[in-house]
């Protein structure tokens, strides 16, 4: 506990999977050009693994073929000083088997960006670390997690 009361938790890999399951929106953090790149996309988890659909050309398809990335997805509640962060790294891989790719075209992961976005990228979190904050008298109410209307819609 700090002194202003407030309480900072680390969180279960189980309760980071369930948290980042409730938002739809993250942040993947890649290398591009040798500088880092931070990209908000829509996602979805799928089997603990991380499923962003994006264009297959697109710069982000590209950086991250292979490489190492970290992927960051959060939710803040700024008038009771609290929220949760979730931060995965781990290997991107881009997905190319015909079957995983038609079946993960059923699983409702959409795009608010013009333009098709068949292309999928997998990322497996190696390593996930998450930590919750909860301000006093409100330790109880950060086990509330906002619904996902839709399960995808930025990139």
């Amino acid at each position: 506990m700090n002194s202003d009361g407030s309480a900072l938790k680390q969180l279960s890999r189980e309760e980071c999977l369930r948290l980042m399951a409730s938002v739809p929106v993250g942040r993947v953090i890649y290398t591009r050009q040798a500088l880092p790149a931070v990209e908000l996309v829509n996602f979805t988890l799928d089997s603990g693994d991380i499923i962003i659909r994006t264009d297959h050309g697109g710069k982000l398809a590209v950086a991250t073929r292979g490489a190492v990335v970290a992927f960051e997805a959060d939710h803040l509640d700024a008038g009771h000083h609290g929220g949760w962060s979730v931060t995965a790294i781990g290997q991107s891989q881009e997905v190319t088997d015909p079957d995983e790719i038609g079946r993960l075209q059923q699983i409702g992961l959409s795009w608010w960006a013009p333009g098709g976005r068949e292309h999928y990228i997998r990322i497996a979190p190696g390593i996930l670390n998450g930590r919750r904050l909860s301000a006093a008298g409100w330790e109880n109410r950060t086990n509330i997690v906002m619904p996902r209307t839709e399960p995808g819609f930025l990139v």
